[in-house]
């Protein structure tokens, strides 16, 4: 393998998508950093991968950046992958990849899953053009983007935990309207998959019967 950074997406549930490409660079590389050591450790055990593991997260990436990329520059390759789905996608993984390139190490990032992309297609709302605002400010700055994103004209993409969604369903009704169309996925290639289609206010009434459970994609129409 070349020395360089390798950007592998994981399956977001169904190890079914998981690449053939992807399984060969984790097994050729010298070095693979995962976001949880222990929910990696299950995926690599699976496609009988026994490349060295370190662990990488949002706590420690500061730290471990400079190291990781010296080591590349002396010859190592190393590959990226978080819990699930594509690196830097609301996951670790910017910070490496900007220290990669300003220090002049090459960066490949193999295609595969990101929870959003089905939640958007499926989701029968506009398409062609979306903005993708990942998790919402949990407080401070929360109330000045959701004022923001009330004026926004194209679909929006958001990600959200079940023990949030209901709170954050009840800011869209308030900042967008109850009546804005919204879709919901949860466990998104899972076996209990879900898609919710409907008005904020529908969706609301859905989730307060049936209480919120596992990872939710939530996509939402502009502003007409």
């Amino acid at each position: 393998m070349e020395s360089k950074l390798y950007l592998v997406p994981t399956p977001i549930g169904n190890l079914d998508d998981m690449t053939f490409r992807a399984v060969k660079v984790l097994k050729e590389v010298d070095l693979i950093l995962a976001e949880d050591t222990r929910t990696s450790g299950k995926l690599l055990k699976h496609f009988e991968i026994s490349t060295h593991m370190h662990s990488h997260h949002m706590h420690n990436e500061h730290k471990t950046v400079a190291n990781i990329v010296q080591r590349i520059k002396n010859g190592e390759s190393v590959a990226l992958i978080s819990d699930a789905g594509t690196p830097a996608i609301s996951d670790p993984g910017f910070l490496l990849s900007r220290a990669c390139l300003e220090n002049g190490v090459e960066i490949e990032c193999l295609p595969g899953a990101t929870a959003f992309v089905p939640a958007l297609v499926n989701s029968g709302l506009p398409n062609d053009k979306f903005v993708f605002e990942g998790f919402l400010p949990v407080k401070k700055g929360r109330q000045t983007r959701l004022t923001f994103l009330a004026e926004e004209t194209r679909t929006m993409i958001f990600y959200e935990s079940p023990h949030k969604l209901l709170k954050t369903l009840g800011h869209f009704a308030e900042y967008f309207g109850e009546d804005r169309s919204i879709s919901v996925s949860r466990e998104l290639t899972k076996l209990y998959e879900e898609t919710v289609r409907g008005s904020i206010a529908e969706v609301i009434q859905h989730f307060t019967t049936k209480p919120p459970k596992g990872e939710f994609v939530v996509v939402v129409a502009g502003k007409k």
